[in-house]
């Protein structure tokens, strides 16, 4: 019996040192991070449909046991760089958005950081990609369109609400607005960009004049309230 104790404080002993730093199956950043990386390389390499589990798996370099503990298939991990790259500009914009700033530099902030990032080569695939599958998978492109928690529309609309709030500048109605801004910031470079009539991103330069002139049509169509 003593000898069954012993060896039971051995395990417990060894079990303490050694697995108190191992994380459950499925919970560690670093890997899933590692899986999302090798899965970003294959999609922008092959594209959704031409991409397999099997190519992700060799380009992640983990073994396919260990990519399904923490992605159910190939749709849940485009799924999941879908909302990373979201997550990415939504911070981006919310950044540019400081409210302490002069609304015109605000807004050509945001512009500016909206679009050089929507028209960036990654995000132009990305969309392409969701296009392409929208038919069969429309779950999918409401991971990418989708409002929850936010893009950056929702950013935008909740910045405005806080401007009219303040008695800054007079809008009505604020989403109508928001939208209206989004697209005249992007006029003439995404469409084109999504159909390939643009085929390289477009020059920093060429954005800061759309933009400007979104911003200079935006403020003289919502009148400032006087301060």
């Amino acid at each position: 019996m003593p000898n069954h104790q012993a060896e039971k404080s051995v395990l417990t002993a060894v079990d303490d040192c050694c697995g108190a730093g191992r994380r459950a199956a499925g919970e560690d950043p670093a890997k899933r991070q590692q899986i999302l990386d090798g899965a970003k390389r294959v999609f922008v390499k092959l594209g959704f449909d031409a991409a397999s589990m099997n190519d992700i798996t060799r380009e992640a370099g983990v073994s396919k046991g260990t990519i399904y503990v923490y992605f159910q298939n190939k749709e849940d991990l485009f799924g999941e760089l879908i909302e990373q790259e979201r997550n990415r500009i939504v911070e981006a914009v919310q950044h540019a958005l400081d409210e302490h700033e002069p609304i015109d530099e605000a807004l050509l902030e945001f512009g500016l950081e909206l679009s050089r990032n929507i028209n960036s080569t990654y995000t132009i695939g990305a969309m392409r990609m969701v296009l392409g599958v929208i038919d069969r998978m429309p779950d999918l492109a409401l991971r990418f369109f989708a409002a929850t928690p936010q893009n950056g529309f929702t950013v935008l609309k909740r910045y405005l609400d806080t401007q009219v709030a303040a008695g800054r500048i007079t809008i009505a109605d604020t989403e109508i607005a928001a939208a209206q801004f989004i697209e005249m910031s992007m006029a003439g470079l995404f469409k084109k960009r999504l159909f390939g009539l643009l085929p390289t991103e477009p020059d920093p330069h060429h954005i800061h004049k759309v933009v400007t002139s979104a911003v200079d049509v935006f403020l003289r169509a919502y009148i400032r309230a006087e301060t």
